[in-house]
């Protein structure tokens, strides 16, 4: 069983004065009842005055209840009526109950429409009548009893970062938006209209920009110098010519999830709404999203039981830089290229050559760990090709910054919550490229089919978007398939054939002490990096690396069957050297 809890929150009166603090203070004494101090913060103290109170309806009669007969799925319109002589908030919450039998009676999200998420609303001032919302519920009950669901009212304020208890409970508003992308001088942002890329408005008026609901995550873009300024100076809409472009980003905002179990064994996310079945190993479900600021780190266990729907957010390890708090990365949209891809392997074994990020090209392959590190770096050093700035860091993408693109893909905010793509079609489709084109798609998941090639290229929609994190133009490519990638996932400081001569600052790789997936992270498991949580999701292949084989890769590559996907990790034979199917892709942080 769920109850419902409504918290109200109203407009605030900061008194700074220690006079006017006093004041307040004797008027309390005498009317306490018209005057409760919620709370201090920098000499300032938050006061509500009057009395709260609310009307709640339920298909327009005054109701605490929700009646669902047995094994049936029923709506409920709920009325909030607000009486109150000055603006109030309301805020629904969830608190999730263990039922008396597994899923006697829940609320299905996906169902419900016009229902704030832990937002809230606000509504005007009381008139004659009061202003009012309304909201529509479905309540679906799949036990062979009616079922009751109580709704409970709870009065808080929450002023700001400010939380007020509540009978046991802390009230604090959320609002579930993502990070706003942090442009370089020098990026220009972008959205796709009538088939061309044009610039986009960065103050997403309208979710011009960017609307992470809609699977379309954030884009842009660096250009030739030679054209820099006329793009920079250019109008929104203008179209930006692909043979300008250089570099595409995508913006993956800094976020905490967690992954649920039925059983509390077995971990494969949650049914949902994007789901026609209980999740499985083979078919996993959603992984819960909730986007956070640079300065929230949340360490719980990442795990959710559905039945009683209490979880344990983790923040991805992508986002801690060293000692920084990122707001979130820049991930190259495609596999990474060179200033020369007609050259063999796309470039080879040489950092004399630029990195590039651009779709219907070789991607550079036979370099070494050492060289495509380097090459990386090399992007923001003094004077440019690009036009970075120094406040920017680019580097080699680590195995953690891989494992932030596949949670989020396997959110609602990813492929798996877009409505065009249903049961294993949730699953990003392979590049099947036998001469690794970047951001082509063969139409459908990973399989056994040997017909390789570009079938479709990124741009199609559905079957080539389809290879894509988000299923939209707007994702990442090439996760699945192409070239196997090369990440900064490292077994103990074990060289290999990477030729380094000494290794990476530690905020540049991530470091694993043991092969078992399970204590891999200095002794602990390894959250976040999409290796003992999402093992084997979708068949994808779950090799890790050891003394022998000591550098990651992830992706897959053409050849392989139903094992290559956004899941896939392996230990090379290649030891970190060079390899004519593996690849590397490119991160860039705003420091």
């Amino acid at each position: 069983m769920k109850k419902i809890l409504l918290n109200t929150k109203i407009s605030k009166i900061y008194i700074i004065s220690v006079i006017l603090i006093t004041l307040l203070l004797l008027t309390s004494y005498f009317s306490y009842a018209m005057f409760t101090v919620t709370k201090e913060k920098r000499n300032a103290i938050s006061i509500v005055t009057g009395t709260l109170s609310y009307d709640l309806k339920v298909d327009g009669n005054s109701s605490q209840n929700l009646v669902v007969k047995a094994n049936s799925a029923e709506e409920f319109i709920i009325t909030l009526t607000n009486p109150n002589n000055r603006i109030a908030r309301f805020n629904f919450y969830y608190l999730n109950e263990i039922p008396t039998e597994v899923n006697v009676g829940y609320i299905k999200d996906c169902e419900t429409t016009n229902l704030p998420e832990e937002t809230g609303v606000n509504l005007e001032a009381s008139k004659s009548i009061g202003s009012s919302n309304k909201y529509k519920i479905m309540v679906e009950n799949n036990s062979s009893n009616e079922i009751v669901i109580e709704l409970g009212v709870q009065v808080g304020l929450d002023y700001n970062d400010l939380s007020l208890p509540s009978n046991g409970h802390l009230f604090k508003e959320y609002v579930n938006e993502p990070n706003a992308p942090e442009l370089d001088t020098n990026m220009i942002a972008i959205k796709y209209v009538d088939n061309n890329w044009v610039k986009a408005d960065t103050s997403n008026t309208n979710n011009d920009w960017y609307n992470y609901n809609e699977q379309k995550w954030a884009n842009a873009v660096t250009v030739s110098s030679s054209t820099r300024e006329n793009y920079k100076n250019a109008s929104v809409g203008t179209i930006v010519n692909m043979n300008d472009i250089e570099t595409m980003w995508v913006w993956i905002p800094k976020y905490s999830y967690s992954i649920a179990s039925v059983d509390g064994t077995n971990y494969y996310g949650k049914q949902g709404c994007y789901l026609e079945s209980e999740p499985t190993k083979e078919l996993p479900g959603e992984i819960d999203i909730r986007f956070v600021s640079d300065k929230i780190k949340d360490r719980g266990n990442a795990k959710c039981i559905t039945t009683t729907g209490a979880k344990e957010y983790y923040t991805p390890d992508a986002f801690t830089f060293g000692d920084k708090e990122l707001s979130g990365i820049w991930v190259g949209k495609f596999e990474t290229s060179s200033s020369n891809p007609s050259l063999e392997y796309g470039g080879g074994n040489t950092t004399e050559l630029d990195p590039m990020i651009k779709p219907n090209v070789t991607s550079w392959r036979y370099i070494n760990v050492s060289n495509a590190f380097n090459v990386s770096l090399k992007m923001n050093d003094e004077g440019n090709r690009y036009g970075f700035s120094s406040t920017i860091d680019t580097h080699m993408m680590k195995n953690s910054e891989w494992g932030a693109v596949t949670y989020l893909s396997q959110s609602k905010y990813g492929k798996l919550g877009n409505a065009n793509f249903s049961n294993a079609n949730k699953e990003i489709y392979q590049n099947k490229s036998e001469e690794y084109i970047t951001g082509c798609s063969y139409g459908m998941p990973s399989n056994s089919n040997t017909d390789y090639g570009c079938q479709y290229t990124y741009d199609i929609d559905i079957n080539g978007t389809g290879a894509s994190t988000t299923g939209t133009i707007y994702g990442i490519y090439d996760m699945s398939g192409g070239a196997w990638e090369y990440v900064m996932g490292n077994y103990n400081d074990i060289l290999g054939n990477a030729d380094f001569t000494i290794f990476p600052e530690s905020k540049y790789y991530d470091k694993y002490i043991t092969d078992n997936i399970l204590t891999a992270c200095n002794g602990e498991e390894c959250l976040s990096h999409a290796l003992s949580e999402t093992s084997e999701w979708y068949k994808d292949i779950n090799n890790m690396i050891n003394n022998e084989y000591p550098w990651l890769v992830r992706g897959g590559y053409y050849y392989d069957q139903v094992d290559s996907g956004l899941f896939s990790y392996g230990a090379t034979y290649s030891l970190g050297g060079v390899r004519i199917d593996n690849s590397f892709r490119t991160i860039l942080c705003i420091e």
